[in-house]
């Protein structure tokens, strides 16, 4: 038997896989502990046949529905109620905001009827809605990026949301190394780089002021329900999301596509969870596979320790179990979501 000698100066850090040695427990999680509402998804299905395979995979791990955030309005929205129709107890669709001509006359009123009209063919929220500092990102033929969550012309609209029933699920900022210089200490370098923020750009606000257009729109709003997705991409400092969550009686959260970063720091983020655990929603916001449901359980039920998974996650950290109590998984897996469902 031969080996090949590497020097470690040799190994580029995009080819870095580590194995983990330690013989500790590996557990499978082949079916949630307690029934889902997975409050955060796409519309990844685009056929009814990927639809069929996706409502299959929901029952083997005992999801019972998923919200479709479809970001849309119009024609788009409407053929995207139309493929997920055939199941109507298993997704609830959510529309987006119609932003043409919102620099003209009279723009909030025609938003706000748009709105309606998605209502009335079956939409039960707003999202998600995305700024990531230029303003909320919008799909053409309007201008990518159009206004924060917290400019007025939105307010007829938010508070009309409000009188619906229709929470909004809004997406501000980015995890904060994606802020930090690209270099090697950068802790998550691996995927700062993919995702980093643009600082050079004119107009742009940064990760806090971010954060207060969200906390604007919902002190401005308590008769509408908002969800800060993505723990309201405060990974790195949770206790920015916990006083927003205990300030705010119309805040929610729901944390989708952040297992990675947070299962690093399990007894952080586990006294996070327990604090916090009548305001924070299961999400995934990663696919339908099998091995992303697997994942995302394992990380909230199990207490596994030392474990990767380059497959869903751009980083080099080892992830660990956070093993959550019934009480906390019950609320986080559904009963937090009926709330804001009934």
């Amino acid at each position: 038997m031969t080996f090949t000698i590497i020097a470690q100066e040799d190994i580029l850090l995009k080819d870095y896989d580590p194995v983990s040695i330690y013989n500790i427990p590996k557990t499978t999680v082949g079916k949630a502990k307690y029934p889902v509402i997975d409050m955060h998804s796409h519309p990844y299905a685009a056929t009814a046949a990927e639809i069929d395979e996706w409502v299959n995979t929901m029952d083997k791990f005992g999801i019972e529905k998923t919200t479709i955030l479809t970001k849309q309005t119009g024609k788009v929205f409407d053929s995207i109620v139309k493929v997920y129709s055939k199941y109507p107890n298993r997704f609830e669709i959510w529309c987006g905001i119609d932003f043409s001509g919102y620099s003209e006359k009279g723009w909030s009123k025609k938003v706000v009827a748009e709105l309606e009209r998605c209502f009335k063919m079956g939409a039960k929220g707003v999202g998600e809605i995305s700024d990531k500092g230029l303003g909320i990102s919008n799909s053409k033929p309007t201008p990518k990026y159009v206004m924060h969550i917290d400019d007025e012309r939105l307010q007829p609209f938010l508070k009309r949301c409000g009188e619906l029933g229709m929470p909004i699920n809004v997406h501000v900022a980015d995890p904060f190394w994606m802020y930090l210089p690209i270099d090697s200490r950068n802790d998550g370098l691996m995927n700062a780089d993919t995702w980093r923020i643009d600082q050079s750009k004119a107009n742009l606000l940064l990760h806090q002021q971010l954060i207060n257009t969200l906390e604007n729109a919902v002190r401005n709003n308590p008769g509408t329900t908002f969800i800060a997705c993505h723990f309201a991409n405060c990974s790195h400092d949770l206790g920015i999301l916990s006083n927003l969550l205990e300030s705010y009686p119309n805040l929610y959260a729901d944390i989708a596509a952040r297992y990675a970063e947070t299962a690093p720091v399990p007894r952080y983020t586990k006294a996070f969870y327990e604090k916090n655990q009548d305001k924070l929603l299961y999400g995934t916001d990663m696919g339908f596979e099998a091995s992303m449901y697997e994942t995302t359980f394992r990380i909230l039920e199990t207490q596994d320790e030392h474990f990767y998974e380059k497959d869903l996650f751009g980083y080099h950290w080892a992830l660990n179990g956070l093993g959550l109590s019934d009480t906390v998984l019950k609320k986080l897996y559904s009963e937090n979501a009926k709330k804001i469902m009934d």
